[in-house]
């Protein structure tokens, strides 16, 4: 139930951070917005750590927690966070729903998914393309494209570097050190591209920073990297097609977005591409 219940985390609020970051974006520039979400959530993960009376990490495995932070967070997240300066926004939640195909290629030797897991991947792809496909055509500049087509490698593959080499030390404060590392990564980085800010800091994007280091960061993120630990990835990673249609709801729900027969369909597929992942038979054990 656990496992269950930080799945949900994730699938629900990271399904809210596509607007979140795009707020985020009127002031702050994609790693000033990298080095100011995880800069607080760090301190908030590591004091939590220290509270809790959490092991620290064996050194060796430091560094495992450090290359995953920099993959995961300063990598990928970056990315996602420039993609959104010019792509659609429906347009990166497509491509960001590739986690979970990255994620069942780069462990398809040790975990198979069968022709069902395979059915379902390529089914939640679909059905993201059809919930959240631009309306009014899809915007091309080639640096967004490529951003998003390498985040979700990138996530997929640091997401199982950690599940791989990083055993020991308790939640909040392996999160922490992921977080500082991005933190460090931002810092260094923002005034090498362009500096911390776009704009004028508004009401806006502060509560979309403010939004992203407690929830998207501190909640969210922990639960992710538990539930990496709990989960095969490929089921894990069923999240990504879940993201979208909770980010559909919420703008029908929320900002009286329009909600007709293609969101409709859009969903039906995505749930029944879950489905297909969740519940499919585990493959027999090989023999040696």
């Amino acid at each position: 139930m656990l496992a269950w219940l930080a799945y949900l985390t994730v699938a629900v609020v990271w399904g809210s951070t596509y607007f979140a970051i795009a707020l985020g974006l009127e002031s702050f520039t994609p790693y000033g917005m990298v080095a100011a979400r995880f800069s607080v959530a760090a301190v908030l993960a590591l004091g939590l750590g220290r509270l809790r009376r959490e092991p620290w990490p064996p050194l060796r495995e430091a560094g495992h927690l450090m290359v995953v932070g920099a993959l995961l967070l300063g990598g990928s997240n970056a990315l996602v966070s420039y993609a959104e300066l010019h792509v659609s926004t429906g347009l990166v939640a497509v491509l960001a729903a590739l986690v979970p195909l990255w994620l069942a290629v780069f462990s398809m030797a040790k975990e198979p998914l069968g022709p069902k897991g395979w059915a379902g991947i390529a089914l939640g792809i679909a059905g993201v393309a059809v919930l959240v496909w631009p309306s009014g055509g899809v915007r091309i500049h080639v640096g967004g494209l490529v951003a998003m087509a390498a985040a979700p490698l990138i996530w997929a593959w640091g997401t199982l570097h950690g599940k791989h080499f990083v055993h020991g030390g308790g939640l909040m404060t392996n999160v922490g050190i992921q977080m500082l590392t991005a933190a460090v990564i931002g810092l260094a980085v923002a005034p090498l591209s362009g500096g911390f800010l776009r704009g004028p800091i508004t009401h806006k994007a502060l509560w979309a920073i403010g939004y992203l280091a407690l929830f998207g960061s501190l909640l969210a993120f922990s639960a992710y990297i538990y539930l990496a630990k709990a989960w095969p990835p490929a089921k894990m990673g069923t999240y990504a097609y879940l993201n979208p249609l909770v980010a559909v709801l919420l703008g029908s729900l929320i900002l009286h977005e329009a909600f007709g027969l293609r969101e409709i369909l859009g969903m039906t597929v995505i749930l029944a591409a879950v489905a297909l992942v969740q519940l499919r038979p585990k493959a027999p054990l090989r023999e040696a």
